[in-house]
């Protein structure tokens, strides 16, 4: 597969859904725990989102990377908007930017 396919279908990916989560895993099963951190917000906003694993397409992991032209794993975005890794994630959830950010792109979450 050419980096062309794989960085169409991280773009369809991102389209298609509000929120999506490059991860190492599922989000019932995280292989790491920064993706899990992630899982775990997420989950307690209550929003939908899209897990990819990426150990499960070398590819799509390598392709991520360069996408969003960041080195690590995981990654959330929001409406085709990249978020940030786990620490980012974090950090936002703690200080009420991810809610904030999830009301101005109009996805319902619950209040933390």
């Amino acid at each position: 597969m050419t980096d062309v396919n794989v960085a169409e279908r991280i773009k369809q990916d991102i389209t298609d859904n509000d929120i999506v989560l490059f991860m190492k895993g599922t989000p019932v099963f995280p292989q790491c725990g920064f993706s899990a951190v992630v899982v775990q917000v997420l989950s307690h906003l209550g929003v939908k989102f899209k897990g990819v694993d990426v150990l499960s397409d070398p590819s799509i992991r390598q392709g991520i990377k360069e996408f969003s032209d960041w080195p690590t794993i995981p990654q959330l975005y929001v409406k085709g908007e990249f978020v940030g890794g786990c620490d980012i994630v974090r950090e936002m959830y703690q200080s009420g930017e991810l809610q904030q950010l999830l009301a101005d792109k109009g996805i319902a979450h619950q209040a933390a």
